[in-house]
């Protein structure tokens, strides 16, 4: 072949091999670009992806009463491109469907919007509602558990509340959120070849949620509210709190502040109403921590009951600051130990405190859980104030040992008497039902039961006079704080008291508090009566009476086998003589009756209020005994 003829084929191969390659180059960038477009295409089905958890967990009180549950509502949104033809005739469909949702509001939520848009959030419709709804172009209907707490403002600080997405927000609500909320499965929302959108559910491991059971009693959560709220109301008050404890498991029975808010209703309270101050919000104690440094000083065996002080007659220089009582009146000269407590003398109480010396006090403030949370299952729990020195000026030490320059939260005031009415045992509180909590020792029983006495007394013969029971012995203490204000100077009070009842088998301590009341400022006043209130309705509730029947068979332990505790009547049968009735209810009774073979005769309801012949009338064969009810009064 010629050079030339090689010359041209090769040209020409050159020429075809290039067109070829570029037509192949130029095939395989369509395929590439075609699966680009088609992931693409792909990816623009999905336009949405949401978390749908189970029916969030019921909260129920100790006896199984709802306290949040959930009821079914729906969520409406729309995707206002997808509409292709007429674009308001599905809105205007929708308002006639449902009438809250007007053609003039949903312009607006939908102005200059073209995707994922809400249009209702939990609402409650009708099933032939939601059937029309789901017909409709472009809108989409989802179904969504809302939280609805039956019983409002009851126990509602300890509840907390559920956000739009049903998050808790606080409250039990914000502490177990995940138990009650469960996993989620995932949602997501696809559309079909047509554009219509598809709901499809991705498959995973979801958990159900769970109930939650709470210590709390709701009669007595909702008595103790009522008579706070009176206080408060009736000594025109700011604020207060009240709570009731099982001292033997820890088991809180109530607690509140006052004013609450309806969590059915959040929108519509204020934030500071929303908060559990009982255990947020510290404020100094006053006289009720003078139970606390007697406790100190018998422990140390720095004094007894019998022990006396001079009282200086009501003024006592520290410092060169005057350390005066409660009521300036008072000028008290030798008072036994016993008789500080049951007059609440400051002096007194500083007189024990410079005998025990600040190290030993603060150990005992620290033992019973002063300075540090009591770990409860409720969030912003405070630690309450308390000094980190181990040494504090005479002036500082006086003021701390009734209850100034420190700080607690009444959750901690109402878990130390706990331990004093618990035969010396502290035991850690707790919201949640049966759950075992941390108990702890901190004083010696005989201890207890001395001051245990002490208390008795300052109901029985002090400054707790109105928290007396008929038929039952109450120990307690009260107190009239001076109230920290803005400023950090002292303006007002606050009024408190603090008890529990002694003869019966199973113990519980009640705490109130009144802040800023007007008027009428002292403990023994503002705070004792709602104290005697809400454990005089635990105490009838429960029947209590059956305690009081028969010595020989009531049940006793630790204290009550060593504290003489004064009954209003005693109990025991003697042989041929008529038994005192008096405050026992029928069931109570009957246990005497069958112990007696005597005529008798009964007539109305509640307890015995009268009865003839006399306890201690010899019995003779003619004897009738007569016998009248009527309903217990709680005044």
């Amino acid at each position: 072949m010629e050079v030339g003829s090689k010359k041209r084929v090769k040209f020409l191969f050159f020429v075809f091999s290039t067109m070829f390659l570029l037509v192949v180059g130029k095939a395989f960038k369509v395929q590439v670009l075609d699966r680009k477009e088609l992931i693409a295409r792909s990816k623009s089905q999905f336009f949405r992806e949401a978390k749908v958890y189970p029916k969030r967990g019921n909260i129920y009180d100790r006896n199984g009463n709802p306290l949040a549950i959930n009821i079914q509502t729906y969520s409406i949104f729309t995707i206002p491109k997808n509409i292709k033809k007429n674009k308001w005739k599905p809105y205007r469909e929708l308002s006639k469907i449902e009438p809250r949702l007007s053609l003039n509001f949903i312009k607006k939520r939908i102005s200059n919007r073209k995707n994922y848009t809400w249009l209702a959030r939990k609402i409650e419709l009708t099933k032939e509602q939601v059937k029309k709804i789901k017909k409709l172009e472009g809108i989409y209907i989802d179904s969504v558990p809302k939280r609805v707490y039956p019983n409002h403002e009851v126990g509602s600080q300890i509840l907390g509340f559920v956000g739009v997405d049903n998050i808790g927000l606080s409250g039990v609500e914000y502490s177990f959120d995940k138990e009650l909320r469960g996993e989620p499965t995932v949602i997501r929302y696809i559309k079909d070849a047509k554009g219509r959108a598809v709901k499809f559910e991705r498959e995973t491991k979801s958990k159900l949620s769970k109930d939650l059971y709470l210590s709390i009693d709701k009669e007595i959560q909702s008595v103790a509210e009522k008579y706070l709220k009176q206080s408060i109301e009736k000594f025109g008050a700011d604020h207060g709190g009240v709570g009731v404890m099982d001292v033997e498991t820890g088991e809180i029975l109530a607690m509140a502040n006052y004013p609450s808010f309806d969590p059915n209703e959040v929108g519509k309270s204020k934030a500071r109403d929303r908060g559990l101050s009982f255990i947020a919000s510290p404020f100094e104690p006053g006289s009720t921590m003078k139970s606390i440094t007697v406790a100190s000083a018998f422990e140390n065996k720095i004094s007894t009951p019998e022990t006396s002080y001079y009282c200086e007659r009501g003024a006592f220089e520290i410092n060169g600051h005057v350390i005066s009582e409660a009521e300036s009146k008072k000028k008290f000269e030798w008072l036994s130990v016993k008789e500080i407590l049951e007059h609440s003398s400051n002096i007194g109480t500083t007189k024990i405190a410079f005998d025990l010396t600040y190290p030993k006090l603060k150990k005992t403030f620290l033992d019973f859980g002063f300075g540090k949370k009591t770990g409860i299952e409720l969030p912003g729990e405070s630690r309450g104030i308390m000094t980190d020195k181990d040494q504090v000026t005479p002036l500082s030490l006086s003021n701390i040992s009734f209850g100034q320059g420190i700080a607690t939260t009444g959750l901690q005031m109402m878990a130390a008497y706990g331990a004093l009415a618990n035969n010396g045992v502290y035991v850690q509180p707790t919201i949640i039902k049966g759950k075992k909590t941390e108990k702890r020792r901190v004083l010696s029983i005989d201890t207890a039961v001395e001051l245990e006495k002490i208390l008795e007394s300052v109901v029985e013969n002090g400054t707790g006079g109105s928290a007396k029971i008929k038929f039952f012995n109450i120990a307690g203490k009260t107190s009239t704080a001076q109230r920290v204000d803005n400023n950090g100077g002292y303006k007002g009070y606050v009024s408190g008291f603090i008890g529990y009842p002694v003869n019966v088998k199973n113990r519980f301590v009640v705490y109130a508090y009144v802040d800023n009341p007007k008027e009428h400022y002292y403990g023994s006043v503002v705070a004792a009566p709602v104290v005697r209130e809400v454990m005089s309705h635990i105490l009838y509730r429960k029947k209590e009476f059956d305690k009081l029947a028969l010595d020989d068979e009531t049940e006793t332990n630790g204290v009550l086998d060593t504290v003489k505790v004064r009954q209003s009547s005693p109990r025991k049968i003697k042989d041929g003589d008529v038994p005192n009735f008096i405050g026992l209810d029928k069931r109570s009774v009957k246990k005497l009756l069958e112990k007696m073979n005597v005529n008798f005769r009964e007539t109305g309801i509640g307890i015995v209020e009268s009865q003839s012949p006399p306890a201690g009338t010899k019995i003779t064969s003619k004897t009738i005994i007569n016998i009248e009810y009527s309903p217990p009064s709680y005044d």
